[in-house]
């Protein structure tokens, strides 16, 4: 099976982006990973490219996936035949915002544990 081109836009530290990291991890699947806070420039390339400003997105072999949860992303990618469903476990939520507490440590500026 050819691995696909992935390009993902994502904030350094979400749930929602956490849960789409543990896919690719756990299919094995490279991907650029493009930090949309860090970097105004890919957010801006991320909401030209896809139409609108919400993350994660990514992009497939040419195909946008907009403001998709790691749980959205494992079918997808099933369903279009680049990988094979797997029972393999993850180590964070694949369909998961971040918690009040995750929220308020990132503002304060403190690591932040993510947990299954």
């Amino acid at each position: 099976m050819d691995q696909p081109k992935i390009t993902a836009w994502m904030k350094p530290s979400c749930g929602w982006s956490n849960g789409v990291r543990a896919v690719l991890r756990k299919y094995n699947l490279p991907f650029e990973d493009k930090d949309i806070i860090n970097n105004p420039a890919f957010r801006w390339e991320m909401e030209q490219k896809s139409g609108q400003p919400l993350q994660p997105t990514l992009e497939i072999n040419g195909t946008m996936l907009a403001d998709i949860s790691g749980e959205e992303l494992e079918g997808w990618l099933i369903a279009n035949g680049l990988t094979k469903p797997s029972d393999a476990p993850v180590d964070v939520p694949l369909n998961s915002a971040c918690t009040d507490a995750q929220h308020a440590a990132m503002r304060a500026g403190q690591p932040v544990a993510f947990k299954g």
